[in-house]
């Protein structure tokens, strides 16, 4: 009778201690990168990877601007093609710009900060997302900016 009692005791710790890993969260989603990325056709990074209810979004560049096949004229127009970059991640992910709660961006000149700021603010509805402004000298490509960050949908309270 001991025997048989101690028997299931450890069947039932053995499953309880199974138990995180049969995997209760979804996996994670892999949103592949594009071809015009400065890795070139198959780049080794996804544009941005799903995790529960948070999106990972890779960094991308302003390298090429899609309207003239060449690098941005300047700092604001490399804004709005970064930008929209990550908004084309986003989207394809069914996040929104406002869904971002962290954001880095890192540029190739620090004196380029009050014209990335007029486009970025263009961005958002809501509040803005906690940020850094990262001084990176070169960046792949000859960009004037590459900015990563974290999306998070909200759950209805």
């Amino acid at each position: 009778m001991k025997a048989v009692f101690a028997k299931s005791i450890l069947v039932a710790a053995l499953g309880l201690c199974a138990l995180p890993s049969l995997g209760f969260a979804a996996p994670a989603k892999h949103f592949p990168a594009g071809s015009n990325t400065p890795g070139g056709a198959g780049p080794a990074f996804s544009a941005a990877v799903q995790s529960g209810n948070r999106l990972y979004v890779s960094g991308t560049t302003d390298g090429t601007d899609p309207d003239t096949g060449k690098p941005p004229v300047d700092a604001a127009t490399g804004a709005k093609v970064v930008l929209n970059n990550v908004k084309k991640t986003l989207e394809a992910a069914g996040y929104t710009m406002d869904d971002l709660v962290w954001v880095q961006i890192f540029a190739s000149d620090l004196k380029d900060y009050a014209a990335f700021n007029t486009v970025y603010r263009t961005y958002f509805k809501g509040p803005l997302p906690a940020r850094a402004f990262i001084g990176a000298g070169s960046l792949l490509g000859g960009a004037h900016f590459e900015v990563m960050g974290i999306a998070e949908k909200q759950t209805a309270r």
